[in-house]
């Protein structure tokens, strides 16, 4: 009897067993992450409610009490690692602003892409995908600053083609690719491409952009860095520096990202970035002198609080151009300068 209970327990222990193994390897090859960010925006300087004016960057410019996005990534991946798939969903004003308004959207498609691990040194990648430039993207999980840069509002935000990432060593990185031009995410439709590379090094990035962009009648160059520094365990310096040309029509910039911890659960960072154009750029400033030059001075100060998931981000944004009538004053007179207040609650799950 007693051999007969033993029988049983030992089948109802592996039993158990193989179901905890196979949730385990479930789990290795399906994952859901995301997030929910909320936010309310006042201007200090300039107007509120249906007036409202805001920074020409993207993202967090609605007025009072605003949704962000709801950020959704399924995650496919095979048993042994070599081959996987990313669907990230976005929902709301935020994923609106960096997907549905592209010339070719796929509506909720943040990114959408397949990749073959073809060996511990060689990644392909297939399909739609985030921009390799810039120091920031378009989740606010992996932003300090909940609003937004002007270098990365006018860069590309995603591509939709094919790329090679290389790892030369444990310092060196590269990557190639060949992608539809950065406003078709969905399909291409003019024919024309886009060539990328990057080069990296212990965490510092070159990348470079060229090619025909949407309805532009020449080609962009695009050269950007990106990098930080840890200082010590407390304070991190991000960097970012960006130069794109179309046919003379150019905007350049760098921002600087110094961050303090202050505690295990607060960090107050500073985002200071100069941001010009010339022969009007891309048009984001708005105002400028005889020769369609301008440029804008931003200074972001954010603090981070995190309570578990949970992540509290009080900010205050000051841009300061450098011609009257790039913003408006609380009177509707022409200001170089505006400020503004915004409190975000972002949840990662």
């Amino acid at each position: 009897m007693i051999k007969k209970y033993s029988l049983i327990a030992l089948i109802t222990l592996l039993s158990i067993t193989s179901l905890t193994a196979q949730e385990e390897e479930t789990k290795k090859q399906f994952t859901v992450e995301g997030s929910l960010d909320v936010f309310f925006r006042q201007n200090l300087s300039g107007p509120n409610g249906e007036d409202a004016i805001a920074p020409a960057t993207s993202f967090a410019n609605l007025n009072g009490f605003a949704l962000g996005m709801a950020n959704v990534v399924g995650s496919f991946e095979s048993k042994d690692g070599q081959v996987g798939a990313v669907a990230d969903l976005v929902f709301g004003p935020r994923g609106e602003e960096a997907v549905f308004n592209s010339l070719t959207s796929s509506n909720i498609v943040n990114q959408l892409y397949v990749y073959w691990n073809v060996s511990e040194k060689v990644k392909l990648t297939l399909g739609n995908f985030n921009t390799f430039l810039g120091y920031e993207v378009i989740s606010p999980v992996a932003n300090f600053n909940y609003s937004t840069s002007y270098m990365f509002s006018y860069g590309p935000f995603s591509h939709t083609g094919v790329k090679a990432d290389f790892t030369f060593s444990d310092d060196f990185t590269g990557m190639l690719a060949i992608m539809n031009n950065t406003d078709a995410t969905e399909f291409n439709f003019d024919n024309d491409y886009t060539l990328g590379a990057q080069l990296g090094y212990k965490g510092q990035f070159l990348n470079l952009l060229y090619g025909k962009q949407g309805f532009n009648t020449e080609a962009t160059f695009q050269v950007d860095y990106t990098g930080g520094f840890d200082a010590s365990d407390e304070f991190y310096l991000g960097v970012n520096a960006t130069y794109n040309d179309t046919d003379g029509a150019a905007f350049y910039g760098v921002a600087l990202y110094p961050q303090y911890k202050t505690s295990d659960a607060f960090t107050l960072g500073l985002r200071a970035e100069f941001f010009g154009e010339a022969e009007g750029g891309v048009g984001a400033i708005g105002a400028y002198d005889e020769d369609g030059n301008a440029s804008v001075l931003a200074a972001t100060l954010t603090g981070s609080y995190e309570i578990g998931n949970l992540t509290i981000k009080p900010e205050i944004r000051l841009d300061s151009g450098s011609e009257d009538g790039t913003f408006v004053n609380s009177d509707f007179e022409a200001s170089k300068s505006l400020s503004s207040f915004l409190i975000a609650g972002i949840y990662k799950f």
